[in-house]
């Protein structure tokens, strides 16, 4: 009888790639697009909406010269953070921070502009 074990080790060893929702009703790895509810949700690392109105879904990490916001408070992006290796250069004011506008630019540290 050993074809039900072997099932059902395949199926404890396929259910963490399967996406299921979390203990805390989260849902992990998900795609470019979807609805999240915080960046620690997408497989990109930017849970991100437009508005204060808009559904937020995960998208991609800002590329070089893009805007960018640095690490959220909340876990939800008007600007997503830099791709890796990038550093988003923000200028950081008073009133960018109240107006939640201390959006910066994606520079390479390295980089000589």
């Amino acid at each position: 009888n050993m074809l039900p074990s072997c099932l059902l080790l395949a199926l404890l060893l396929l259910a963490p790639a399967l996406p299921a929702p979390h203990e805390r009703g989260l849902i992990l790895n998900l795609d470019i697009g979807e609805l999240c509810l915080q960046s620690a949700q997408c497989k990109s690392g930017c849970c991100h909406r437009t508005s204060g109105l808009s559904l937020a879904r995960c998208a991609v990490k800002a590329a070089e010269t893009q805007e960018c916001s640095p690490k959220s408070l909340y876990g939800v992006y008007y600007k997503c953070p830099c791709e890796s290796g990038l550093s988003c250069d923000v200028d950081r004011t008073i009133v960018g921070s109240l107006t939640n506008s201390d959006f910066g630019v994606c520079k390479d540290p390295r980089g000589f502009r």
